[in-house]
């Protein structure tokens, strides 16, 4: 049985920085692999595979990080929780849709990568529910005591979350002449994260060699629209690495490349952690 999320705590929480990733489960429910038409392999393609490891490093440095419990195919909770697609739940009202909705990846989503669809049929309203209630809740009253109780504490949190995106998604993004980016740091155009904190953050991954662009293709979804309250001390940047990094994408499995890259990323985790470490105020990350 999945855990509705997993918090891991430093033994002495020393920076306000909080570490999320929310898709990278890979145990799943056996109810979906009963009734998905795919194989696991291909519900596979929507996880944010291993995430979790290039993160892991976090309670040490003394920020905590919060992993979902149930694989993004299942329920994914960088969505609003009534995200729910009329193409798959049975009895929602057809309206105006969302584009994420629209292209079935609502709360419970319809398709995994490449538009493939999981399910023959629908699901029920009352499945739908029990999935939001069993997953989705639990994680985002964790999330939100967490970033409550960091603010509490420092008197301003900073919210990492932390994602991977498929490499083939953002060939097509490169500047004319010039090879796609490596990482994408999301703010919503400025709206979830100070922007001094947003260009700390884009330094700390450039000064590593890797390729940073910022919100194009992936600005922020659901948790940084939510959370991201800069005004009230509360940062949220949506952090977006190229899978083929360190994952070979047919298989769903690291790469030859993962335990080099995993070393850089303790290094970049550190210098996040080092940005909410207790003693720093607001006013420099409201700054350019």
């Amino acid at each position: 049985m999945n855990a509705p999320c997993h918090l891991e705590m430093p033994g002495t929480v020393e920076s306000c920085a909080v570490f999320a990733s929310p898709h990278s489960a890979r145990v799943y429910p056996p109810d979906l692999l009963t009734r998905s038409v795919l194989d696991q392999r291909a519900l596979r393609s929507s996880e944010d595979a291993y995430v979790d490891l290039l993160v892991q490093s976090a309670p040490a440095l003394g920020a905590p990080l919060l992993l979902g419990g149930v694989p993004r195919a299942y329920v994914d909770v960088n969505r609003a929780a009534g995200e729910l697609d009329p193409a798959l739940i049975d009895g929602v009202p057809r309206g105006v849709l969302n584009p994420r909705v629209a292209s079935g990846l609502g709360v419970i989503p319809r398709v995994v990568a490449g538009g493939r669809a999981i399910y023959r049929g629908k699901l029920t309203r009352a499945e739908a529910e029990r999935r939001i209630a069993a997953f989705w809740v639990p994680y985002h009253d964790t999330l939100s005591e967490l970033l409550a109780a960091q603010r509490a504490r420092f008197g301003m949190a900073i919210l990492f979350d932390m994602h991977s995106m498929p490499h083939e998604a953002i060939a097509g993004h490169a500047r004319r002449g010039q090879p796609a980016p490596q990482v994408v740091i999301g703010d919503r155009f400025g709206a979830s994260a100070a922007p001094g904190l947003v260009a700390a953050v884009e330094g700390i991954f450039a000064a590593t060699g890797l390729r940073v662009a910022r919100n194009t293709p992936f600005a922020g979804a659901y948790v940084a629209q939510t959370y991201g309250q800069p005004s009230q001390g509360q940062h949220v940047i949506q952090i977006e690495i190229d899978r083929a990094l360190y994952l070979d994408e047919h298989r769903v499995e690291p790469h030859v490349g993962f335990a080099g890259f995993r070393a850089l990323m303790d290094d970049v985790v550190a210098a996040l952690a080092a940005l909410g470490r207790e003693g720093r105020t607001a006013q420099p990350l409201a700054a350019e």
